[in-house]
This record gives structure tokens, sequence and C-alpha cells, in this order.
């Protein structure tokens, strides 16, 4: 059966997580919802084996990765592929070792979270596009500063080409169907 590019797919994702830095998360007026959005992201991408690239802008400038954060994504890469990527350029693409990561897994689908929207987020998305990725950006699981810019970015996206989803969309298309141990993992990591 051919699956929709508009759906995640678990056989064929990647999770990735856009700069979600202590310093730069400070500055985020909806910081908390994006941060419980994007460990909810990551307790599914382990339950479905979906690998987790994870990248920091400057992080000598903006800090390590929230701490809540990186408790799951600790946790999370003794069952699945996690990779890491520093970098300075906005676009993530822009910087061989993500560039190298994200082909070395074989897999054609982005699922991209993180911060700016506007920003980092977009012009990684972007070229996810462009690169023959299908790019799906996880609106709830992204902020900007001000939320015009985010609102603006998110269409900007989806006339490119990317699908703009919610957390709760991507979890249950990874997951697929009901009546299994993961559907009941699934519903306790969703009503956490």
């Amino acid at each position: 059966m051919a699956h929709s590019p508009s759906v995640a797919r678990r056989s064929d994702a990647i999770l990735v997580l856009v700069d979600l830095q202590e310093r730069l998360s400070a500055a985020m007026a909806n910081r908390a919802n994006v941060l419980a959005a994007v460990n909810r992201l990551l307790s599914v991408a382990a339950l479905t084996g979906v690998p987790v690239v994870v990248t920091r802008q400057y992080p000598d400038g903006l800090g390590d990765v929230e701490p809540v954060l990186r408790s799951a994504i600790e946790a999370a890469s003794s069952s699945i592929d996690v990779s890491w990527a520093d970098k300075v350029a906005f676009d993530c693409f822009a910087e061989p070792s993500f560039a190298e990561q994200i082909a070395a897994l074989g897999r054609k689908q982005l699922i991209i979270a993180g911060m700016e929207t506007h920003i980092c987020v977009t012009q990684t998305a972007l070229s996810g596009v462009r690169g023959g990725y299908d790019a799906h950006v996880v609106g709830d699981a992204c902020c900007s500063r001000d939320a015009t810019t985010h609102e603006l970015a998110l269409s900007r996206m989806r006339h490119a080409g990317a699908t703009v989803t919610c957390t709760e969309s991507v979890l249950y298309e990874l997951v697929g169907a009901a009546g299994s141990g993961e559907f009941r993992e699934l519903l306790r990591i969703v009503k956490a």
C-alpha cells in the first residue's frame, strides 16, 4: 500500500530537534508548552524506533540543551539512534556534520521541532524540501520570541511544500494503530 508523504511514517522518519537551548529558550513566551511537546515527541520516537538528531546553535553562547530535554534525550538514546550536531549556520543543512548524519540514516522524512521557528527551523525545513526530503514541521513544538513571526514562518514553510502539523498528529501517525502495547504507552504519554 502506498503511503501519503504528508503522514509521518516510523520507517522513514528522523526527529530533528533544532536549538532547544537554555539561553535561547529563556526568551520564548511559549517555552513550557514547546518543551512539553518536544518531550512527547522524544518519548514516541523512542517507542517507535525513530532516530533523533539534536542541534545546538553556537553552544558556547546559547548554552546546552534544556536540562529537561537533555534527560529525555539521554533516556531515549538507550533504545534509539541519537546524534548531535553543533552548528553556527542557521540552516542545519549548511553544517556538514548535520547533513552527513541525516544522509547516513538513509531516511527521507524529517519531523522538525525547535527554536526559533522563523530562523533556524524555517531555513532547515526549506533546505530539506529543496533536498528532496518530506519535511514535517511540528507547529506546536516550535516557537519564536514573537507569535506573529512564528505564524508567518509556518505559513511560509507550508507554501514552500513542507507539511505543517501538530504533536498529537505526529504521535498517532508514528504509532499507527490502536490495540497494542505501543498504543497503551502512547495514551500514557499523551495524558502525562
